[in-house]
């Protein structure tokens, strides 16, 4: 899942959704620098991402693009799935979703000092092109597509990623419908374990 899921499956607290949108660039212990309720978002995070990963729609959705980009598949089908939640009126109208853009960066805004140095020079940006507001739009995808190539090691292009989800939109929707449901329950349920110290991070297998 991509900033806006995170942002999202944060449920409106703010210490919660700065680890949440920080966490990929908080390595190791270094989550140990950070205040108890980011420490919670940063695990959050982590437990996302593992679920994410191991999904079963999740799978069948980076096999459209591993065979162009391998590894970073999941890094492109990661950007979809915010397309769609920014378009699902079960969870969002666009004025809520406009309304949800800007309390996310107001609660963003006053951690600035503590952002890891990555996210700190990245989120003027996606407050200034209100990033979470349009991924709603298939420009705004081709645009984060476009993102993610330039702060890839190994990426090149994204045109064909772009592509790929023209020509598979069905198909990734589908995937979407299938996976958003059981990764909020799964987001509420370890967020709540977390917060009551049982929780630990999600193994995948």
């Amino acid at each position: 899942m991509n900033y806006l899921a995170h942002a999202y499956l944060s449920f409106g607290t703010p210490g919660i959704t700065v680890g949440n949108m920080i966490s990929d660039e908080v390595k190791g212990q270094k989550i140990l620098d950070y205040p108890p309720e980011i420490q919670q978002g940063i695990r959050l995070h982590r437990m996302i991402d593992a679920f994410t990963d191991t999904h079963p729609a999740t799978r069948e959705a980076k096999q459209i693009f591993r065979p162009a980009y391998r590894l970073y598949g999941a890094a492109f089908v990661d950007i979809v799935y915010d397309h769609f939640l920014a378009g699902d009126e079960a969870y969002f109208t666009d004025t809520s979703l406009l309304a949800f853009s800007r309390e996310t960066y107001e609660n963003l805004e006053p951690y600035r000092p503590s952002f890891p140095e990555r996210f700190g020079k990245m989120f003027p940006y996606m407050k200034e092109q209100n990033w979470l507001y349009n991924y709603q739009f298939r420009w705004g995808i081709h645009n984060s597509f476009n993102g993610l190539v330039r702060r890839a090691r190994y990426l090149s292009e994204a045109d064909t990623a772009f592509e790929l989800f023209e020509s598979n939109y069905e198909t990734l929707r589908l995937a979407y419908r299938q996976f958003m449901p059981d990764v909020k329950a799964y987001a509420e349920t370890s967020l709540a374990e977390i917060r009551s110290g049982a929780g630990s991070e999600y193994t995948a297998g």
